[in-house]
This record gives C-alpha cells, sequence and structure tokens, in this order.
C-alpha cells in the first residue's frame, strides 16, 4: 500500500464507523414515537431510550481514549465495530423497554470504542498541512448520516416497523469490520505503562448519571421528589470527589493541566456550550412534528433535512477555508450562525408554524456547526503532544457528549415541565397523543422556552470560543 493511499484509505474505514454511529443517533431520534408506543413506555423509561446510550457512550469515549493510547487503535476500533453492529441486530429483538435500554447501555460501549479513535487515527495518518480536509471529510460524512438517518429511520419505521431501524445498522457494520481488517496498519500504543484511572471514571458514571436521572424525573415527578433530590444530592458529592480523586491520581481520567494552555482549554469550552444547544434539536423538531402537526415519521424525518444539509454546506466551506483563517475567527462565525437560527426557532414555533421559517433556522444551525466543528477540533488536537491525542480526543468527545445528553434531557424536561400530569407522555406518543387545541397551547409554550434556553448557551459558546486567545494564533505549525 503506498504512504500516500493510505491516509484516504483509513478515511474510508473510520467514514464508515463515524456513518454507523450517526445513523444509530439520528434514525431513533425519529422513530422514538413508535418505539415509546409499541412498549407502552412511561416518560421516564422514554428519556431512558436516548439517555442511556448517551451516558454511557459519554463516560466510556474517555476510558477507552487511554486504553487505545496504551494498547494502539486499531484493534479497539474493530473490536468496537463488531461489537455496536452485533448489539444493534439484538436490539432488534428486545422483549420490553427495560431490556432495549440495557442493550443501548451496551451498544454505548462499541460506539464509544469507534468515536474515540475516529479522530486520532484521521490526525496520525495525514499530513499537517492536509488534515483539515481529512477531518472536513469525517465531518461531512457525519453530515450525509444525520442527512439520511431521519429519512431513513421515518421510511423503515412507517413501513417496516421500528425493529429495522436497529437492524439497517447491521450491513453498514459488517462492511466497515472486514474493509478495516484489511485497510488499517497495526500501530503500536505510545503511552506504555499508563493505567486507566478505574475510580475517577467509576466516579464520573454515576455523577454525571445522578444529574440526568435528576433532569429526566423533574419533568414528571417535580424538583421536590425524592429521585430528583437523590440525583442532585448525588450530582454534587460525587463531583466535588471526582475534583479531588483526578488531582492526586498518578494517571489521571482528564488530564487538567492541558487546560492551562488557554486556546485548549476556551475550544474545549466552546465544545460543550455548542454540543449542550444545538444536540436536541433535531429530536425535539421530529417529536414536535408528529405531536403538534400529525405528520407520520417519514414526513417528519423529512422535515429536519435542513439542519444536516447545513452542517454539509458548512463542512464544505470551512474545509476550504481552514489553512487560511484562524480557528477563532471561523469558529466564533460558524457559533454567530447557529446563534440566528436558534433566535428564528424560538421565535417562529408554533402552530402550524411556517415550514419555510423553521427549516430555515435549522439550517442556519446547521452551517454555523459545520463551520464550527472543524477548525475548533483542528484546533484542539494540534496543541497536545502527539502521545496524548487520544487523551485530548477522549476529552473532547466527551465533553461534546456530555453536553449532548445534558441537553437532550434538559430539553426534554423544560418542554414537559409546563404540562400537566396527564400530558407529560404525550411528548413521545407523536400522532396517538389526541391533543386538544390547549394542550396544543402549552407545548407550544414549552417549545419556545427550551429554544431560548438553547439561544443563550449559544451566546456562552460564542464567548468561549472568541476568548480563546487574544493574541494572534501561532503556536501552531500552521495557521488553523
Amino acid at each position: 500500500m503506498k504512504e500516500k493511499y493510505y491516509p484516504w484509505l483509513l478515511l474510508s474505514v473510520t467514514s464508515l464507523g463515524v456513518l454507523l454511529a450517526t445513523l444509530n443517533l439520528s434514525t431513533l431520534n425519529v422513530a422514538l414515537p413508535e418505539v415509546v408506543n409499541h412498549f407502552h413506555a412511561s416518560g421516564v423509561a422514554s428519556n431512558w431510550i436516548l439517555l442511556s446510550y448517551m451516558l454511557v457512550n459519554t463516560i466510556f469515549i474517555l476510558v477507552f481514549g487511554k486504553i487505545a493510547d496504551i494498547f494502539g487503535r486499531r484493534g479497539m476500533y474493530l473490536f468496537g465495530l463488531s461489537e455496536f453492529t452485533i448489539v444493534s441486530f439484538l436490539c432488534g429483538f428486545a422483549p420490553n423497554v427495560w431490556v432495549l435500554i440495557l442493550l443501548r447501555a451496551l451498544q454505548a460501549l462499541g460506539g464509544a470504542l469507534i468515536i474515540t479513535n475516529t479522530t486520532p487515527l484521521i490526525t496520525d495518518a495525514f499530513p499537517a498541512k492536509k488534515l483539515g480536509t481529512g477531518l472536513s471529510i469525517n465531518i461531512l460524512v457525519a453530515s450525509i448520516a444525520s442527512l439520511i438517518g431521519p429519512v431513513v429511520g421515518g421510511f423503515l419505521v412507517y413501513h417496516l416497523g421500528w425493529r429495522w431501524v436497529f437492524w439497517f445498522n447491521v450491513p453498514v457494520g459488517i462492511v466497515g469490520v472486514i474493509w478495516g481488517f484489511f485497510t488499517l496498519r497495526a500501530v503500536p500504543g505510545e503511552a506504555k505503562g499508563e493505567k486507566v484511572d478505574w475510580l475517577g471514571n467509576i466516579t464520573a458514571f454515576f455523577g454525571l448519571g445522578g444529574l440526568i436521572l435528576a433532569l429526566s424525573e423533574v419533568g414528571v415527578a417535580g424538583w421536590l421528589s425524592f429521585p430528583v433530590v437523590a440525583g442532585v444530592i448525588l450530582f454534587v458529592v460525587l463531583a466535588i470527589f471526582f475534583f479531588q480523586i483526578e488531582k492526586h491520581a498518578k494517571f489521571p481520567m482528564i488530564d487538567f493541566s492541558l487546560f492551562y494552555d488557554r486556546p485548549y482549554a476556551m475550544a474545549n469550552l466552546a465544545t460543550f456550550f455548542n454540543s449542550l444547544a444545538r444536540s436536541s434539536v433535531v429530536l425535539l423538531i421530529a417529536l414536535f412534528y408528529q405531536v403538534v402537526d400529525l405528520e407520520n415519521p417519514f414526513t417528519a424525518g423529512l422535515k429536519v433535512v435542513p439542519i444536516t444539509i447545513g452542517v454539509m454546506i458548512g463542512s464544505l466551506i470551512v474545509g476550504m477555508l481552514t489553512a487560511k483563517y484562524s480557528a477563532r475567527l471561523l469558529s466564533t462565525l460558524g457559533l454567530f450562525g447557529t446563534c440566528i437560527g436558534m433566535l428564528i426557532l424560538t421565535w417562529k414555533i408554533g402552530i402550524h408554524a411556517s415550514l419555510f421559517w423553521i427549516s430555515l433556522g435549522q439550517l442556519l444551525i446547521g452551517i454555523g456547526t459545520g463551520v464550527f466543528q472543524t477548525p475548533n477540533t483542528q484546533s484542539i488536537m494540534l496543541t497536545v503532544p502527539h502521545e496524548r491525542r487520544g487523551v485530548a480526543n477522549g476529552i473532547r468527545s466527551m465533553l461534546q457528549n456530555m453536553g449532548a445528553v445534558i441537553s437532550t434531557a434538559l430539553s426534554l424536561m423544560i418542554v414537559t415541565s409546563v404540562l400537566p400530569l396527564h400530558l407529560k407522555k404525550a411528548i413521545y406518543s407523536g400522532a396517538g397523543a389526541h391533543l386538544v387545541q390547549e394542550d396544543t397551547h402549552l407545548i407550544v409554550t414549552g417549545y419556545r422556552i427550551a429554544f431560548l434556553m438553547m439561544l443563550f448557551l449559544t451566546l456562552f459558546a460564542i464567548a468561549a470560543s472568541f476568548l480563546r486567545n487574544t493574541k494572534k494564533e501561532g503556536a501552531l505549525k500552521h495557521p488553523i
């Protein structure tokens, strides 16, 4: 295999993994009401169909990032792809909602192995001058998967049933494993002698789990209910404990010394706030069209396509600009686009909302996200030593996923918190909710509050991105 072709062959392998992991999330966002109705799931169980995957994936991204740095990335990536494919097949046979939730958690382990190794594999294979192109193509593939995911998910669940939303992942995974086995080079780990911080990881898992439990329960049970109070206390206590553990750990889960570098710290903070702001938009819009406008899953899937078209456009544009303009400028401009999109959704969401305005809002959020992600990721990966890239990417992915899981729980909590008890499950029931006009007005109010919250979170992301460096970004070998 000629050296000049290897980066592109490797990119074809990682693209299949990204395609698989992204399809898994985007198809289920549209299919959720059908899954909920099939199992007659409660509001809390409905939340955890999504949250179980996101929580486990978030924590184990860092665990596997360290393990990959120690033992090498090829075997870890291929094992993750194989495990994800097998569990996707089993998800379609789940006999009840709690078995499905457990399988989703197991599926998340494979997803974490895929995601934590993708960006470091690309970063190691591509020369610095072409890295921006490689990363932008990686994001473009994720964008295409996000684009076709809601449409494919809606089509499958509408014509074949919800089980095919999981079984559809299987052929993609099989092709990815076979192609990766013959293509990827075995590269030894570069952090020999280091160990996994199991105590830190377990503490983080249960701490974040407490927060997510509280957010998922508060919309149904109220702030003073036992699960909510217990979840908040668990989160606060374990967060304090976690920082003490990491402060004294020889091989910490999170290397806080990396955050002494201001551009690195601000880029990661921008990643978190951007993910916290925009991750639940597709889910909310897909549920909105099914609950309020009584659309079927396929039609609802078509109506969330603009956001992923926007990500594709933004990724293509920024791929040509990363070598000319700084990460600070490009990332901040991208977030401004997202901010305008959030403003439009907050203003225009409602009963019989104009498809043009809702689509425009999603398109701008997508373009802004596409412009933001590539230079911001490149900035993070190139400001750390080569042997720490697995850990750095793990932290970036963890913060992005943590933002996504909190965004999902928080936005659904806000929407349901304004509803009376008998309506709280209606958000997940699609066209089967049978709402009267007064009910619909309450749901719209919840949506407006949720999008307003996302708008303010985007402003925090803008501030973090802009403040990453007050001087000219000259620390890297080439401009980003």
